[in-house]
């Protein structure tokens, strides 16, 4: 059958002669997309029969794995620090991804203004558009190690590093939420003689503030699980350098697990603030 010829519906030529086959086309998309998964579930299974594993099995390394899991989840333990010195480095994770997140939404609000098709010209939201697409296209830990060349690796590069990339994901999220709502409402202002910041303060705002909050919350979620990872990458501080040190330099699984637990319990915490917020705008 020929490439793009509709689906055929043939008689069965059986015994039960009413009976109806559907023979489907060829779709080149499928069969790409087909191949494509096929090759590299192959070239995944070549990986793990020659890779190097030091002289260790791979159903070895799996059991090793599970007690080391074992270890860490069913026997958490706190040795180079205590409970209340682990909340307070949990709470400069916190500190951290709060702050990025905040200089990111309102440097992003305004951009994001700017970027929106509806509310300024294609020329400029085009341009701001595809600047942030740069930023986004490179990933949250090259930025700070950037920024770390001329800060130097600590705190002060992760806060910038993260707020760089959280601008770029919040002008995007911003600007497609202003850009949905109804350009009536705007016509209706621009023809009662309102300038552009009182349409922007007096429908695009108030209109779109739930969407704001939502994807604002959303990022200081992101940028939690990022400061834990600066903080062992880029010698930021907080829970995530306790861990690295716990699990490179003491090797202690132990306080691994507990650390670990420290994050979950965190994040989860985090996670119900979020889905009660978003309750309580839907509310209203």
């Amino acid at each position: 059958m020929a490439f793009g010829e509709p689906t055929s519906i043939e008689p069965n030529r059986g015994p039960n002669k009413s009976k109806l086959t559907i023979v489907k086309p060829f779709n080149k998309a499928s069969f790409i997309i087909g191949m494509t998964l096929l090759v590299l579930v192959a070239l995944t299974i070549y990986g793990f029969l020659t890779f190097d594993y030091k002289g260790v099995s791979l159903i070895e390394g799996v059991l090793l794995t599970l007690d080391n899991f074992k270890t860490m989840f069913t026997e958490p333990r706190l040795s180079s620090f205590t409970f209340t010195e682990g909340l307070y480095q949990v709470t400069i994770t916190i500190g951290l991804a709060m702050l990025s997140t905040l200089i990111g939404a309102v440097v992003s609000l305004f951009l994001g203004l700017f970027a929106a098709q509806n509310l300024t010209s294609p020329r400029i939201s085009n341009i701001i558009k595809v600047f942030i697409s740069f930023i986004r296209a490179i990933p949250t830990v090259l930025w700070v190690l950037i920024f770390a060349v001329a800060a130097g690796l600590g705190s002060v590069a992760a806060v910038i590093g993260m707020t760089f990339h959280s601008v770029g994901y919040l002008i995007k999220a911003y600007s497609e939420s202003f850009e949905e709502i109804d350009e009536g409402v705007i016509e209706a202002l621009k023809g009662s003689g309102a300038n552009w910041w009182q349409i922007v303060f007096q429908a695009v705002i108030p209109s779109s503030i739930t969407y704001l909050i939502s994807w604002t919350f959303l990022r200081f979620e992101i940028n939690f699980g990022v400061a834990v990872a600066m903080g062992a990458a880029a010698g930021a501080g907080g829970i995530g350098f306790d861990m690295f040190m716990a699990s490179s330099f003491y090797l202690d699984l132990h306080e691994v697990g507990a650390i670990t637990l420290y994050i979950l319990t965190f994040a989860v915490l985090l996670e119900i603030v979020a889905v009660r917020i978003k309750r309580h705008l839907q509310s209203n």
